[in-house]
């Protein structure tokens, strides 16, 4: 039986990964939840999976949380804190490192330091401190598997492939709801239109990342780290129908697809289950109702977010982190209606192109870069406003 601690339980990911274990009694058991502040979905998450401790974002939920559930022996821990706890809670095998943001960073890094395996939902890790994460776990043993649909498809289909034979990677890209939008409609569109994805249910940041395309940004310099590619190896192309989840072209012209509904479970069970599959009961793609798959190539221009994430890839050191924060920042100020949807990148823009960068940064310079861009892109916003 594998022990399984999920960090962002009550996101989609780990949803998703909770109905995936829940699918397979006698397979897995849950070691550790942490959640966020929907401390009524946590209680039935402890209430289902009998984890030994679970941690929310700051004490008054925890506070809230233990009157909800009355009398426990289960340990309850809050803040940053008690997420990196919940991260290396002993007899834990796996780790399901699925926070939003930056903020599973540290978490993942305790994880990796505890000796436990990822699966890895968690972009922002890799993309923030690819080559500390990376060293670490080659250090500790630890196996990190991705999670995100497409770095699954990628690490299934190099699977029985010598790695000197692969000439790129393409990663898919839906072009969210906004794929065939003038410049004029991108101009005027409103966050209820941008959280309406067409094939997938995520969290609301990745569905805003997915309309302006810095999810995809972001997943270009994951899949750098994760498969050991310069960025030149990395291609995107958009795909519309969200079937075939990305490809890899080896040397003599042949490709290797890996196709499927879109639908996280898959690739969540995949990572839970690596090497083996598991068997899952529901319906699996049917290729005649799928009919045509169509691609086109992305528009840097329309979606700078993809241009903006090849720069900061290509510059390395401090930049991706300060890419990433940046961007968190301006999402938020999307959602909550401060800014227009194409201030979006060009807030990531003005905040990148001031960046002193750092080569080689110690994790604690990356933090830093973090709080400094954050901060700038703050009062950039207060500007924007006034």
């Amino acid at each position: 039986m594998k022990r399984i601690s999920i960090l962002g339980s009550t996101g989609s990911i780990g949803v998703s990964t909770l109905d995936v274990v829940g699918g397979h009694p006698g397979e897995f058991t849950i070691t550790a939840l942490a959640g966020g502040r929907n401390i009524a979905l946590l209680k039935q998450q402890i209430e289902r999976f009998h984890p030994r401790l679970v941690a929310v974002i700051d004490e008054a939920h925890a506070r809230d949380l233990r009157t909800l559930l009355g009398s426990t022996t289960i340990g309850i821990l809050s803040g940053p804190e008690g997420y990196r706890e919940a991260a290396a809670v002993e007899g834990t095998d796996m780790v399901v490192s699925a926070m939003v943001g930056a903020a599973g960073l540290l978490p993942t890094l305790d994880a990796i330091a505890a000796g436990r395996d990822i699966a890895l939902a968690n972009k922002e890790t890799l993309v923030m401190a690819g080559g500390i994460v990376l060293n670490n776990a080659a250090q500790k043993g630890v196996t990190i598997i991705p999670v995100d649909s497409e770095h699954s498809a990628i690490f299934q289909c190099l699977q029985g492939h010598n790695r000197e034979d692969l000439r790129r990677i393409i990663l898919t890209a839906s072009g969210g709801p906004f794929l065939h939008a003038s410049a004029e409609e991108l101009a005027e569109i409103t966050p209820a239109q941008a959280l309406r994805h067409p094939n997938w249910a995520m969290g609301k940041k990745i569905t805003i990342d997915s309309a302006t395309m810095m999810n995809k940004g972001l997943e270009v310099i994951e899949a750098s780290w994760l498969f050991g590619l310069p960025m030149s190896k990395i291609d995107v192309l958009i795909h519309p129908q969200s079937i075939i989840h990305s490809m890899v072209e080896y040397r003599d012209g042949s490709m290797i697809a890996q196709l499927g509904v879109p639908d996280m479970r898959v690739p969540i069970a995949y990572a839970l289950s690596y090497p083996r599959r598991m068997i899952r009961d529901e319906a699996g793609l049917d290729l005649v109702n799928v009919g045509a798959l169509t691609f086109f190539k992305t528009d840097p221009v329309r979606f700078p977010a993809l241009r903006l994430a090849y720069a900061a890839a290509e510059t390395g050191g401090t930049m991706p982190a300060v890419l990433n924060a940046a961007n968190e920042v301006a999402v938020t100020a999307f959602i909550d209606e401060e800014i227009g949807f194409n201030e979006i990148s060009r807030l990531v823009g003005e905040v990148v192109s001031r960046h002193r960068v750092r080569v080689e940064p110690r994790i604690e310079e990356i933090l830093d870069a973090d709080r400094q861009a954050r901060e700038e892109a703050r009062n950039t916003i207060k500007g924007i406003k006034h």
